[in-house]
């Protein structure tokens, strides 16, 4: 399993062009540097009123297929 870290801070209006489809990935940079793009619905879960602040761990098979997040 690969991993990486992300600080993401995404306000509700931004969220809400995610959610409805206006982009459907979010582009970050990593905690170690590298540049990532993975789909903005693997964070749904994590949406509150003031939008998805905070650090999260992402897993990745070895073929880097998202496996599963969760908040740090």
């Amino acid at each position: 399993m690969q991993e990486i870290i992300v600080d993401i801070q995404i306000g509700p209006e931004e969220w809400i062009k995610l959610y409805n489809g206006a982009a459907k990935d979010v582009h970050t940079t990593a905690r170690d540097g590298r540049s990532v793009r993975f789909p903005a619905r693997i964070l749904s879960r994590f949406y509150l009123r003031d939008g998805i602040h905070g650090s999260f761990r992402i897993l990745f098979d070895d073929q880097g297929k998202f496996a599963s997040i969760e908040r740090l």
